[in-house]
């Protein structure tokens, strides 16, 4: 009987705010129908409990628990309906899940408390109410708009990356435009997440973030793909040969030796292959387009961190301080990767663009009329791209390199640079100046590097020298 007239309620609500809707004449202000009948059934509850139970508890001791497992399972097919073809996530559709789910505990409640004295203290009405279920399929939702998302950031890397060239002229910050557009959306995704009307932000956040490192990434990989390594611009060594042409192994000389004037002529013609059309300018900009990311991603997960604190409540403080993590491949990537491209720029000024007056030209022949003037002449001029170019929280770094570069490329020139070169024991003097005047370049008047940091990395180079005397 209980059941019946439950049932008769249930309908009549139905045909009431069907009725209501189909009347009104502003149909974009109304509440999405099952928003509404969660209202209507909670009242009902409230009312059943209050008015009719005491009078039916004469035939039924747990006529409150009845009647609200039977409300609730009236409800609970509508809303299995409607679930079942819910799509994209929409505010209406949060708000008929959000009541949905105040309403499921409005009528356990009502429920748990009209069955404390009963034998199984409710146990047996509560089993006869199936869980909506609703923070779950919020959840569901919420995860497939993300994958949306990030889905679409990802699409949006490629299609940047494909577009990009590198020209550090693009802005005056000097860095790639498809990073301004990369972060843009990873803006606008966050910024989007945390309007989503939903109470489990701290909770989803990382599956949000987690993808958005993985993008980011995959563009900071593709920033650095194809840019070559140290080994690319070093140019192979000669083959060591220290016999005289009185020697018993007089055949094995020759052969050496030919093969030695042959290296030398190539030089390092073709040790970079597609690299040499790399320009400085286009690797400066790659370096400082990591540095942005490396900043921007810092400030991302802060302000994520400061979402969090503001949307949740104090127990879940724990998981913004967990932030801190937030893009954390990226971040090491971005690191990893500038650390690369310094060393990659540096290698190829000195050893691939500056071969012809290093490798090629230093030293070959008499000391006194090679010496290293035309290789500081030309290398200063790309000290001032670069000083132009990079970003200033990098750029002593950049310059480090190129240093540490033209050390090891002198070295390169005096330990192993083959049949061209002859030294005198005069020429220690000649060649001690002109290692000077590299490191002076380096210093310039003490606007330049350091005077330690030059003496830390000139260190083997000054040990090398005293074997000349």
């Amino acid at each position: 009987m209980i059941q019946g007239c439950v049932l008769i309620l249930f309908k009549q609500i139905m045909e009431k705010l069907k009725s209501s809707k189909r009347s009104s004449k502003n149909q974009q202000n109304q509440f999405p129908f099952l928003s509404i009948l969660a209202q209507g059934v909670s009242t009902l509850a409230f009312s059943e409990k209050a008015i009719f139970s005491p009078l039916l508890k004469r035939w039924h001791p747990l006529a409150a628990g009845v009647a609200v497992a039977t409300l609730h399972s009236c409800y609970g097919n509508e809303l299995k309906q409607f679930v079942s073809g819910i799509g994209d996530l929409t505010p209406d559709i949060l708000q008929v899940l959000r009541a949905a789910d105040k309403l499921e505990k409005d009528l356990v409640q009502i429920a748990v408390e009209n069955s404390v004295d009963s034998e199984d203290g409710g146990k047996s009405i509560i089993r006869e109410m199936p869980p909506y279920e609703a923070e779950s399929v919020i959840s569901n939702l919420v995860k497939s708009w993300i994958t949306t998302r990030l889905d679409r950031l990802k699409e949006w890397v490629d299609r940047n990356l494909q577009q990009e060239v590198w020209d550090p002229q693009t802005n005056k910050e000097n860095f790639a435009p498809s990073a301004v557009e990369v972060l843009r959306i990873v803006d606008e995704a966050l910024e989007a997440f945390f309007l989503l009307p939903i109470s489990m932000h701290a909770v989803l956040l990382p599956d949000l973030t987690t993808g958005i490192d993985r993008c980011i990434l995959h563009y900071i990989s593709k920033a650095k793909s194809g840019c070559g390594s140290q080994s690319t611009f070093v140019p192979s060594m000669p083959v060591l040969t220290r016999c005289s042409t009185h020697s018993k192994f007089v055949g094995v000389f020759k052969r050496k030796e030919k093969f030695q004037i042959a290296q030398g002529r190539k030089s390092q013609v073709g040790t970079t292959n597609s690299n040499g059309s790399l320009g400085i300018s286009q690797l400066c900009c790659r370096i400082n387009t990591l540095q942005h990311f490396r900043i921007e991603l810092d400030v991302l997960a802060k302000r994520a961190t400061s979402h969090v604190r503001n949307s949740e409540s104090a127990h879940l403080h724990n998981i913004a301080d967990g932030m801190g993590k937030a893009f954390e491949l990226s971040t090491t990537a971005c690191v990893e990767g500038i650390k690369q491209l310094c060393e990659i720029t540096a290698y190829k000024i000195v050893f691939y663009d500056l071969s012809h007056v290093l490798w090629d030209g230093l030293y070959v022949g008499e000391v006194s009329s090679s010496r290293i003037e035309p290789f500081l002449q030309e290398l200063e001029q790309y000290l001032e791209v670069i000083s132009l170019t990079v970003h200033y929280r990098v750029r002593t770094r950049v310059i480090t390199e190129v240093m540490k570069a033209s050390f090891d490329g002198l070295l390169l020139v005096l330990l192993a640079g083959g049949p061209p070169r002859a030294f005198h024991l005069q020429d220690y003097e000649t060649i001690a100046d002109d290692f000077k005047s590299l490191c002076d370049l380096f210093w310039s008047n003490g606007d330049g590097l350091p005077a330690d940091l030059i003496q830390k990395f000139s260190t083997t180079v000054s040990a090398i020298l005293p074997l000349f005397h």
